[in-house]
């Protein structure tokens, strides 16, 4: 690693000044959960499933997920266990439109699952994990490939988030099922990665790369090489110099792309992509310590994937609120961050190492009380 890079990488750790003292203030004691932003306290939106464990991220990302205390955890698990339904076994936020999104219930399962898990316990209620509900495009192959057609692409964020959803399902199938279906899924994203950026689906630079970036976890889940990496590669760079980042999505997806692509890359584009990630983080940076995820705000319903600002994905249901769209920092935006800075050492080939600021200020919520 040169040293220009070094110097880069070690101003880039100044972003974070404030920003774990942002973070403490977001915990919520009284529910055990953290809210997604200021706005949502005041504003008695109440913490999110997915704030909290983003949260719970962050900490273990920078290693002050251990000073917290035994009183703090369970406080965590119960708020987890609260949002349960004990019917159906998913976990909902309170807001009502949430069941609707079955983008957002599924990763609330994932989240919920995996945080219990981390603090030591289990959910109170089974969770849906029965072969008699899988969806009905797990009937048979044919039927997967008439359900993966029927995804819109129009927004490639968007609907390879929703063709990414159907892997949990495949997982569970045995190998000889499991491979009848994953055929029809290569087969259909051969007939339709764009040959020249090595993309899939519609929408501007970023929001390609970012539909790029989730069906890749596809692969990876089922250990297939992601085709057309030197175009993908290509794509990314012209989005870093040509593109305005306006998201914080735009700026962690190439960089979770790369990462995850284990690509060799030249030493002069590394140190230039680095440059060009943390200028654009910069911008995102709020005077109360956190990052905002868009460039003048950060949005009330932070998962959705946006075709421009204010143009929505057509037929996704109607937003769930967790903030009040004002320019402050978000959780959704401040554990990106957190994984950017983490993720440009990866690539650096650097060893783990957590920022200065980190665990002081966690002292004011985190110790035993």
């Amino acid at each position: 690693m040169g040293t220009g890079l070094t110097s880069v990488l070690q101003e880039g750790d100044q972003l974070f000044n404030g920003f774990y003292g942002w973070l403490s203030g977001q915990f919520d004691s009284d529910s055990g959960g953290f809210y997604y932003a200021a706005s949502s306290r005041s504003a008695q939106l109440g913490p999110d499933i997915e704030s909290t464990s983003q949260a719970l991220n962050i900490m273990e990302r920078c290693g002050a997920a251990d000073m917290m205390g035994n009183h703090m955890k369970q406080q965590i698990i119960s708020f987890y266990q609260s949002r349960q339904d004990p019917k159906s076994g998913y976990f909902y936020d309170r807001h009502p439109d949430m069941p609707c999104d079955e983008v957002m219930v599924g990763r609330a399962l994932g989240y919920s699952q995996n945080s219990l898990r981390k603090l030591g316990a289990s959910p109170l209620h089974p969770v849906p994990d029965h072969e008699d509900l899988m969806p009905g495009y797990c009937q048979s192959p044919a039927k997967y490939a008439e359900w993966l057609r029927s995804i819109s692409l129009i927004n490639s964020w968007r609907g390879c988030d929703r063709l990414c959803n159907s892997a949990p399902y495949l997982a569970r199938m045995p190998v000889e099922k499991k491979t009848l279906f994953l055929d029809e899924a290569w087969s259909y994203f051969d007939e339709i990665q764009d040959v020249d950026s090595g993309l899939w689906g519609e929408g501007s630079p970023y929001v390609r790369i970012s539909g790029t970036f989730k069906l890749l976890t596809y692969y990876k889940r089922f250990g297939r090489p992601l085709p057309g990496t030197a175009a993908i590669y290509t794509s990314l760079l012209y989005a870093l110099r040509n593109e305005k980042a306006v998201d914080m999505c735009y700026i962690r997806n190439p960089i979770s792309l790369l990462s995850a692509m284990e690509a060799a890359i030249p030493q002069a584009d590394l140190e230039e992509i680095t440059t060009i990630t943390l200028t654009n983080m910069s911008k995102l940076k709020r005077s109360d310590g956190g990052f905002s995820r868009e460039m003048n705000h950060s949005p009330a319903a932070p998962n959705v994937a946006q075709v421009k600002p204010g143009e929505y994905y057509p037929d996704m249901p109607a937003p769930v609120p967790i903030g009040q769209g004002l320019a402050e920092g978000d959780m959704n935006a401040g554990t990106q961050a957190v994984l950017i800075r983490y993720s440009l050492r990866k690539l650096a080939e650097l060893p783990d190492q957590d920022l200065p600021q980190s665990k002081l200020p966690f002292t004011v919520f985190l110790d035993e009380k």
